[in-house]
């Protein structure tokens, strides 16, 4: 069996104390969080729209999720053992983020949730941004099953203190639904627009669930490379 993996104290010491703030603040609304496996490595992909969004998933299902952070968060000995303990793990910066890629394995060979957003940056106006590969390349060397998200603001643009905040998780994406070959550029790109056409038809069913008008546009081609 693949447990999954410990859920530290002060993470969890966190979400009971920040539950009640982001739900009356932001008014969450969660839907389909059992769609995350409760047991074994998972890849939460996820949009991404403000500095707030790791909080948002890590407080809309019960696994601790881990997420990618830059260096110098960490300088701090303090503050950086407390990023730590709250699930991030830190990036340099001119390394194409394979530092962090490398610690995302260990987690997830420790049957960890880890955080990727696809994008790579906060999106300025709530449309979704071309994706990058690291999710892919991530998924393609561990096995761990994907599990696309979408963030909806209840305007559909930009979330914001007192305005809806819909989170919506899909079916976990497997392996072999995602039919990486190898590790060619060809290949992950291809599997972004997987994931990314998954998260995009979460948004559609948000915009749907608010009343808002269809946003669909064609999947974006992969801009880069890997996150971090």
């Amino acid at each position: 069996m693949r447990k999954a993996k410990r859920k530290r104290a002060l993470y969890l010491v966190g979400q009971i104390l920040l539950w009640w703030y982001f739900h009356l603040v932001f008014r969450m609304k969660v839907v389909g969080a059992e769609n995350v496996p409760k047991e074994g490595p998972v890849l939460l992909c996820s949009n991404h729209l403000a500095k707030r969004d790791p909080v948002l998933l890590g407080l809309s299902q019960s696994r601790q999720v881990f997420y990618m952070a830059k260096e110098e968060l960490f300088q701090n000995k303090f503050l950086g053992g407390l990023f730590r303990a709250l699930g991030a793990f830190p990036v340099k910066r001119g390394t194409g983020g394979t530092d962090a890629l490398e610690e995302a394995y260990a987690l997830l060979g420790e049957n960890g949730v880890v955080g990727v957003f696809i994008e790579g940056h906060r999106s300025k106006d709530g449309r979704l941004l071309k994706p990058k590969t690291g999710a892919a390349l991530l998924a393609y060397k561990t096995k761990a099953p994907v599990v696309p998200v979408c963030i909806t603001a209840g305007d559909g643009f930009r979330p914001g203190p007192f305005k809806k905040t819909l989170i919506r998780f899909g079916k976990p994406l497997s392996a072999q639904e995602l039919a990486i070959a190898d590790e060619s550029s060809m290949q992950l790109r291809r599997a972004s627009r997987t994931i990314m056409a998954r998260i995009a038809d979460l948004r559609e069913e948000s915009l749907q669930d608010l009343g808002l008008p269809s946003q669909r546009e064609p999947v974006p081609e992969k801009e880069a490379a890997h996150e971090g």
